[in-house]
């Protein structure tokens, strides 16, 4: 059995809150750490669940959820995440971390092993969406700033109408892909504009994240162990493809979990997702 604690954390213009799974007996394991970006620490509820044996932390990045930024900014840049990311591993006990790290936040944890590679034991980055190591980057960095574009011209149903069509594509991404304007009905989402623009994906979010430069230089000098890891569902799609450019650019090979993007989640393979992950961390204490 495990004991949930929520706590809060002061960080430079903003406070973080995450939880704390303690469990009874963890042995000298590392910390299990669980990130996404936007998605809070609420989509990582399964597969916590699944590490019983591990203390398991989750959080809400700044800007999202329970994580307020003073400023009211629903959005932060991947090297902002990173600097709280190490606010927080330094304010639980300072020891390294094993990192689980799913869509953005695979790319905040990369900027966080750049960074701070001292924090991090292993760092597997599931799925990082990112279009500047893409051969196609002029295209997929073309197709997201519409997508954004969409959002403060039109709204909601249009842009995510736009996100959809966008994460359903298989290969290199169209060059018209700006031009086309799928219907927000057929997605079943709202044609009218509720005047709302603070969408934690649709807002900055999505610029920050596809346009994000890693720095192979600094990951391949890191003591840090990095996994790359795509979904077997997810062959094709643009994070897949990004999370092979990644592996690529590191001279590792991408490792296949099982379901797609967020297939740790309970309406993917959460139990085995979860068993290739453990047998990845286990190999990185090997």
């Amino acid at each position: 059995m495990t004991e949930l604690k929520t706590q809060a954390l002061d960080v430079p213009g903003g406070t973080l809150t995450y939880d704390v799974r303690t469990a009874a007996s963890d042995g000298a394991q590392p910390a299990l750490l669980m990130i996404g970006s936007p998605m809070d620490a609420s989509g990582f509820q399964a597969l916590a669940d699944r590490f019983p044996d591990r203390t398991v932390v989750t959080y809400d990045p700044r800007g999202v959820g329970r994580s307020r930024r003073a400023d009211g900014a629903t959005a932060a840049t991947p090297d902002e995440h990173a600097e709280d990311l190490n606010r927080l591993i330094g304010h639980l006990d300072g020891r390294p971390v094993d990192i689980f790290a799913s869509s953005g936040g695979a790319v905040n944890g990369l900027a966080l092993v750049a960074g701070h590679p001292e924090r991090v034991c292993t760092l597997v980055a599931h799925e990082p969406p990112l279009a500047t190591v893409l051969p196609d980057r002029e295209e997929a960095l073309a197709a997201t700033a519409d997508i954004h574009a969409t959002y403060q011209r039109a709204g909601f149903g249009a842009a995510m109408a736009k996100f959809i069509a966008f994460t359903s594509l298989r290969g290199p991404v169209p060059a018209d892909f700006p031009n086309r304007s799928p219907n927000p009905a057929d997605a079943g989402l709202p044609a009218e504009d509720d005047g709302s623009r603070d969408h934690p994906l649709l807002g900055p979010h999505m610029l920050y994240v596809t346009r994000y430069e890693p720095d192979f230089d600094a990951l391949h000098a890191a003591s840090a162990r990095i996994v790359v890891a795509g979904g077997v569902e997810s062959e094709g799609t643009f994070p897949y493809r990004a999370g092979l450019a990644v592996a690529e650019r590191l001279g590792t090979q991408m490792v296949i979990f099982p379901s797609d993007h967020g297939g740790f989640r309970d309406q993917g393979e959460p139990d085995a997702f979860a068993s290739t992950l453990r047998q990845i961390l286990t190999e990185g204490r090997a």
